[in-house]
């Protein structure tokens, strides 16, 4: 009884990670763009206070962000339980740690941005954009894949749903830095995911009752 009490709390436990990983992560890159619109191309442009701010701010949603992704990770991993392929999980769980990884590092090298007066920030802020939009970006086209492919393969994912898991994919592989804001295309997904997740409990947790 303990084991199966557990099983059924586990999509909840994604659920509501994912949620407030998609909810922290797109505003960290709301922030972050309106505060540097320009991105890379405006290098040399001098920060302000209240971009500094407004950076600040998303920075330090960052963690937060990561340890709910990781929760996450954890979750959806144990939703597939002894039938997950080892070679997709493998991948799974290695694209995830690494998006990880590599959101941290952004984070830590925009710090250099609220250089007072912005001098000196160029570098960082370069570093930050490159490893935001064009290494991360590319480990989470890989982690929606392979998630996708986890879920149909369990047959836990509405086909509408799988569909748009790889276009997401896709999208996050081929299109990186050339498109502004095409890095709220991962939280978005997290999100649907998550909320697609928390309805399908409820909706088992209604029929079990009902049954009972």
């Amino acid at each position: 009884m303990e084991r199966k009490h557990k099983r059924l709390a586990t999509p909840w436990a994604a659920g509501v990670a994912g949620t407030v990983f998609a909810i922290l992560t797109a505003t960290a890159i709301v922030l972050v763009r309106i505060a540097m619109p320009s991105g890379v191309d405006g290098a040399q442009v001098t920060v302000d206070a209240g971009q500094r701010s407004a950076v600040r701010t998303a920075l330090e949603l960052i963690p937060f962000a990561g340890i709910a992704f990781l929760w996450f990770m954890g979750a959806l991993r144990e939703q597939a339980g002894e039938h997950e392929d080892k070679f997709v999980s493998t991948v799974f769980l290695g694209s995830g740690l690494v998006f990880v990884a590599t959101l941290f590092g952004a984070a830590a090298a925009a710090w250099s941005v609220l250089d007072e007066g912005g001098q000196g920030s160029s570098f960082g802020r370069d570093v930050a954009y490159a490893l935001l939009t064009t290494y991360a970006m590319r480990m989470a086209a890989v982690f929606v894949m392979t998630t996708t492919t986890i879920a149909h393969r369990l047959g836990v994912l509405p086909r509408p749903l799988t569909v748009v898991g790889y276009l997401a994919g896709l999208t996050l592989l081929v299109v990186g830095a050339n498109v502004p804001w095409s890095e709220l295309v991962f939280p978005a997904w997290v999100l649907v995911l998550s909320l697609n997740t928390l309805w399908s409990r409820r909706s088992t947790a209604s029929r079990t009752t009902a049954s009972t």
